[in-house]
């Protein structure tokens, strides 16, 4: 990938693994390197042991623009997570690299607090996998690690779906890079294929006791006594000495010299072990129930089924999620793993198990990890401001609000660009800012943009009126509340380059209540992370309804409680979640009489009916919205009024159908066959998405219609031609509508 003229985007990777032993880490490090050389960047790998076997390195090295940093040849021990965080970043003050991909929670808490900080591609495996497990000081370093990453690559759904649950930093930094499995050269599964006889059974990683390894030892013999001729091969050389079963190394290695029908490999090159694997006829994954908890997908599964091998493994939601429900394979005991091995003899329950593993790994190759990350990469480094090739003068923007939870990625968009130097002026309170602070800032911009038209707006254009240079724009974004206080009014509008506002019929109110020049206002839509909200929906999702934020009133979560209510008359599967502060949680709203009052009313109504008291559920407000969506089917919007409602868009992204009732504007934003015109008629429409098995269809068409309209690369690009000098001109002439949504069918 080309990152400026003539020069390719490059890459420092390092992980706190050992390359010379086959097992999960090392296989994650080779994957990572052969995925981004297929993605076009230019990689260096650090390693961190000295090469006792090539048998991962080499591989590497005959890689073009691939360099292996190896250990000195005297090196007899491994980096310290301080001896590896010295030497990446000499080597970046050498040369800087644009991406440092990192493996390891301690060396990633170690960089934060260098010069690598901003770049790091931090992958994180070694977190706690629970609530309880994460105490304070985990979390500080966690969010430590969130700050200074540009991206947090997640191995699982299951894990970013946890951090940002559980570290509010990380959402939307958070990533998916799944385990890559690429097959070597030559070697493709068969067309079809049926259980041999005997029957081969195959095990490659490490050896230690909550991976079942030595239980495994015993299949041969069990599966004898059930009449089944099985012969057991086990690839691996690095076994677990485990302090809490200090015997089990020497029994683990005796059962490995000495079992019958047991034959062990000792260890090979990835390649090698696949080749053996592919001549078996099972893979064994079975572990321990203490990992079934993990959020962590083993890559040796996804190997085998790319090599057309059924595997053995635990019943998880993970595993269903990838093979179905109804995988032939899934085993908790060892009795179980016996029966499903007799079973999978029948040569129709083989071919199901051994379709299923196939289809699973597709997803994993190293095609997919290459496209996934040139993803990534266009996110990270989009194209120069000014055109050419970055290296010119960079523009100088600031970015200035109380509040900026709606220009987070914008943000990352616009400092992202080569030739822009970003500053940000945090107001701590709507009208609270550091005068000495905001003047300096001025000073040094050639662009300002005030998110929201309030105090600060009003601050940075009487500034402007006394020392503003003739070269300096200042944008100004409007929402709706701001369109009903005291500060559009105190603007001088001849000092406004530009006022955007979210949605058309904002731009048009904007325009009647101001008085302002047509010319001066413009729409550009609020943005939706398409990809980080596109997760596969959890079971039942299509029976729940969902709301974010129900304060102030106006958002009429009553509305939705009405649907609600019609739609459990019909089917008691119906639930409503709601994600919200709740309205005693802001003093501005619950100070009001009225306002506090009907949430009362409404919370009693709840509480007292039989349909709702238990089918109403509260999620606390944060930005862990993607992972919560994954529940939800439909989202619903039945305020008074709104400037856009982002809700029902992110919901849409997340594949859940949108539900409006009809607010001033709706029709300009949402296609109007999601608008409904009362609440009756939006439960019908829903209670006949679901009836009539329309449901997936319907989620299918609002998920391509907020790709096409709203789009985070597609409104930042907007953001672009706005800022863009040249088109500083042209942008009092841009329309002021939203894309069209598609007509209704």
């Amino acid at each position: 990938m080309i990152l400026r003229e003539g020069e390719r985007v490059r890459a420092l990777v390092y992980g706190d693994v050992d390359l010379n032993l086959i097992d999960g880490s090392a296989i994650w490090a080779q994957g990572m390197v052969q995925a981004l050389q297929a993605a076009g960047v230019e990689v260096t790998l650090v390693l961190k042991a000295p090469v006792r076997t090539g048998r991962l390195v080499e591989p590497l090295e005959r890689l073009a623009g691939v360099t292996v940093r190896r250990r000195p040849d005297d090196a007899t021990a491994s980096l310290t997570v301080e001896e590896a965080a010295g030497l990446l970043t000499e080597l970046d003050a050498e040369r800087p690299y644009d991406l440092v991909v990192v493996r390891g929670k301690r060396l990633a808490v170690r960089l934060t607090a260098t010069p690598l900080a901003g770049r790091l591609w931090t992958y994180l495996t070694d977190v706690p996998q629970t609530v309880a497990e994460l105490d304070g000081k985990t979390r500080g370093e966690l969010a430590a690690v969130a700050r200074a990453s540009r991206f947090l690559l997640c191995q699982t759904e299951e894990l970013r779906c946890h951090l940002e649950g559980v570290l509010h930093k990380a959402a939307g930094k958070c990533v998916l890079f799944p385990p890559v499995v690429a097959l070597p050269e030559g070697l493709e599964p068969a067309a079809d294929r049926t259980p041999g006889r005997p029957l081969r059974l195959v095990y490659t990683g490490k050896f230690a006791p909550r991976w079942n390894t030595y239980e495994m030892t015993a299949l041969p013999r069990r599966l004898a006594a059930q009449e089944v001729d099985a012969e057991l091969h086990m690839i691996g050389d690095k076994i677990h000495h485990d302090r809490k079963d200090p015997g089990f190394s020497r029994r683990m290695r005796v059962a490995l010299e000495s079992t019958p029908g047991l034959t062990w490999h000792g260890g090979h090159p990835r390649a090698e072990a696949m080749r053996v694997s592919a001549g078996c006829d099972v893979g064994l994954s079975w572990r321990h129930p203490e990992l079934d908890a993990s959020l962590e997908l083993s890559t040796k599964v996804l190997e085998m089924g790319a090599l057309g091998l059924p595997v053995v493994l635990n019943r998880t939601p993970m595993h269903e999620n990838l093979l179905g429900a109804d995988y032939p394979l899934f085993a908790a005991t060892e009795d179980d793993v016996v029966d499903v091995l007799a079973a999978v003899t029948d040569p129709e329950v083989y071919a199901l198990a051994r379709r299923r593993c196939l289809d699973a790994a597709r997803s994993f190759s190293l095609d997919a990890a290459a496209g996934r990350l040139r993803t990534y990469l266009r996110q990270a480094f989009p194209p120069p401001l000014g055109g050419g090739d970055g290296t010119g003068d960079r523009t100088r923007i600031v970015v200035a609000g109380h509040d900026l939870k709606f220009f987070t990625r914008l943000l990352d968009h616009i400092g992202a660009l080569p030739d822009v130097e970003m500053r940000v002026d945090r107001w701590p309170a709507l009208g609270t800012h550091d005068p000495e602070v905001s003047a300096e800032l001025a000073e040094w911009a050639d662009v300002i943009i005030c998110e929201w038209c309030g105090p600060n707006a009003v601050w940075y254009s009487e500034w402007r009126k006394k020392h503003g240079r003739p070269d300096q724009r200042l944008i100004v974004r409007l929402h709706r509340f701001e369109l009903y206080g005291a500060w559009p009014g105190r603007l001088d509008i001849d000092l406004i380059d530009q006022v955007v506002c979210v949605s058309p019929s904002y731009a048009e109110l904007t325009r009647k209540m101001t008085g302002w020049p047509a010319e001066k206002i413009t729409v550009i839509p609020n943005w939706v992370d398409v990809a980080q909200f596109d997760r596969a929906k959890l079971p039942g999702a299509e029976f729940h309804l969902g709301m974010i934020g129900i304060a102030p009133w106006r958002k009429r979560l009553d509305l939705a409680v009405d649907v609600l209510e019609e739609l459990r008359r019909r089917d008691p599967r119906f639930t409503l979640f709601v994600k919200s502060k709740l309205p005693w949680d802001l003093p501005w709203i619950w100070n009001r009489t009225e306002e506090r009052e009907a949430f009362e009313a409404l919370f009693r109504r709840i509480r007292r009916s039989p349909l709702l008291a238990r089918s109403v559920v509260f999620d606390p407000a944060g930005p862990d919205v993607a992972a919560w969506l994954r529940r939800i089917g439909f989202v619903l919007s039945t305020s008074d009024d709104e400037s856009f409602h982002l809700a029902p868009a992110e919901g849409m992204a997340s594949g859940a159908v949108p539900a409006l009732l009809p607010w001033p504007g709706a029709d300009t934003i949402y296609d109007r066959r999601w608008i409904h015109a009362s609440p009756p008629a939006m439960a019908e429409g829903i209670a006949a998405t679901v009836a009539e098995g329309r449901w997936n269809e319907a989620r299918a068409q609002a998920r391509a219609e907020v790709a096409r309209s709203y789009a985070l690369d597609l409104v930042g690009e907007r953001w672009v031609e706005l800022l863009r000098p040249s088109s500083a001109a042209a942008a009092a002439r841009t329309p002021t509508t939203c894309p069209a949504p598609a007509p209704s069918a």
